[in-house]
């Protein structure tokens, strides 16, 4: 923003400490006012025609924008892709426990990348992996969305889980 003397505009529209506006002024009268309230100048709407300047506290606006900002980023969330790897000749206990790490990081609000690895001969059988990605998004439809379908890359085979967002 332009501040008193970076203001290049001759005439500008201004407004006061209230909100009131005061008319078109020169910029050297515009300056004037605003030391007289030992307040700063401060150009508002450079586009418009003439440009609009508010006579107001520029430190104290700053530092309250910059709160704001603050606490936007605050308010913020950051979604984290979390990964399960599987295979394709993964056992019941191993599966459970690949379910409820992956339930978890669901909860928490993070997608799920489940991934099966292929090795070796396994790769001739990817409807074994298909199987698997199947089971585990059906075990967790209550409480995520498939947001990619299962796709192989390479010798992997993954998919992404999405939280349901409850709002």
């Amino acid at each position: 923003m332009n501040v008193n003397e970076k203001i290049r505009a001759r005439e500008v529209r201004l407004i006061d400490v209230n909100g009131e506006q005061l008319g078109v002024k020169s910029k050297n009268e515009a300056l004037d006012i605003a030391a007289n309230a030992n307040l700063d100048l401060v150009m508002v709407a450079p586009n418009a025609k003439p440009p609009v300047c508010r006579i107001m506290d520029y430190g104290k606006y700053r530092y309250e924008q910059q709160k704001k900002e603050k606490e936007a980023r605050k308010n913020q969330t950051t979604i984290k892709i979390k990964e399960v790897r599987l295979s394709p000749g993964i056992e019941e206990h191993d599966f459970n426990t690949k379910l409820r790490n992956a339930r978890k990081f669901l909860t928490k609000g993070d997608k799920v990348k489940a991934s099966v690895r292929f090795r070796g001969r396994a790769i001739t059988h990817k409807e074994l992996g298909q199987k698997v990605l199947d089971r585990l998004a059906e075990e967790c439809k209550d409480i995520a969305t498939i947001e990619t379908k299962p796709k192989m890359e390479g010798r992997n085979m993954f998919m992404m889980l999405a939280p349901i967002n409850e709002k």
